[in-house]
């Protein structure tokens, strides 16, 4: 009962959040232009950048595999999609919730640990991480005056104003996080024999172990060529799905792919907010980027951002639903044929 509440006050916070989000981002939209504005859209680049999208869940989900197959385990590529799916369509509940969903959905399907799926997906963050900071290297060099800026004044800036406010200075925080995280160590240390009669300890350490296991699968991965091609071919159609929509409003028609690149960066940085699928954090960011980049309107980056965030919102919904149906369909072929037998 209380794990229930729990959640249900998990969720519900979230949801306020991102309300809240969704306030500050269309503060000072006049809706009567954004209406205007959305009237226009030519809705076949929307559909381009669906297709786009759709593509990489299926690279998605090979490129899992490939991690996967070094653990000694070769699961079906329609088992690991409708589980990628399922994974993303569980994020909608709460922030990140699909990366345990779709390890939890996969591991029982076929019979493979969740911990070390779930070391292979802290992988695929850490490979996406690199590559997001890899195209933000190549904004910065290209054309550092104009991106520069915007990452500065409108990101940098206010957290680290932020940050001194709340701690007097960068270095008073990461001194006070030093000394508690080796005071931390110190304890585990001392106690580890004592820590080692709790379950709760046992299982962390499995679970650790497990990630451990799903880390090393990248050593021992046998195709390493191919997975890189997804990695590279999953964010090259990233930056298209995101940059195809300028061309929905005929007033964003004239941004170039590497605008396209800057839009999916300040929008991975929205999507990473902790709200639910990055509501209302990604609307002001990408907002905003595109009013202070480019000159264009509030409304026009609004729509904008509408379009791209509802869109690929819906399509990952619809084709999640669709996964946990066919798992389910299937799941009861299975119960049914055992009980027959």
């Amino acid at each position: 009962m209380k794990k229930a509440i729990l959640q249900i006050l998990k969720i519900a916070g979230f949801l306020a959040l991102g309300i809240l989000l969704l306030y500050f981002a269309f503060r000072g939209v006049a809706f009567d232009e954004l209406a205007t504005t959305l009237k226009t859209v030519n809705f076949w680049w929307i559909g381009l950048s669906l297709f786009f999208a759709g593509i990489s869940f299926f690279s998605r989900a090979r490129r899992w595999m490939l991690l996967i197959e070094p653990l000694g385990y070769k699961p079906s590529f329609r088992s690991t999609y409708h589980s990628l799916m399922v994974g993303y369509l569980s994020n909608y509940a709460l922030p990140r919730l699909g990366e345990v969903t779709r390890c939890v959905t996969l591991g029982k399907r076929e019979k493979i640990p969740v911990d070390s799926l779930i070391g292979t997906v802290i992988i695929e963050r850490v490979i996406d991480l690199l590559m997001l900071l890899m195209i933000l290297l190549i904004l910065l060099i290209s054309w550092m005056e104009k991106f520069g800026a915007f990452f500065s004044e409108q990101v940098y800036g206010p957290l680290q104003h932020k940050f001194i406010e709340l701690f007097g200075g960068t270095w008073v925080f990461w001194l006070i996080v030093g000394a508690i995280i080796l005071f931390v160590f110190l304890l585990i240390y001392l106690f580890r024999k004592r820590l080692a009669r709790f379950s709760l300890v046992r299982k962390i350490k499995d679970i650790l172990i497990g990630i451990l296991d799903g880390l090393k699968t990248i050593y021992r991965m046998k195709r390493k060529w191919e997975f890189v091609l997804h990695s590279l071919l999953i964010w090259f159609l990233y930056i298209l799905m995101t940059w195809v929509v300028v061309f929905a409003l005929r007033e964003l028609s004239g941004l170039t792919f590497i605008d396209g690149m800057f839009l999916l960066v300040i929008g991975g940085l929205g999507m990473s907010a902790p709200v639910t699928a990055g509501f209302g954090a990604y609307h002001w960011i990408t907002s905003r980027g595109l009013m202070f980049v480019y000159g264009f309107s509030l409304e026009t980056g609004t729509a904008y951002a509408i379009l791209a965030h509802e869109s690929n919102s819906l399509l990952t919904i619809l084709l999640g639903a669709i996964s946990y149906a066919v798992l389910m369909l299937s799941q009861k072929k299975v119960t049914k044929g055992k009980s027959t037998s």
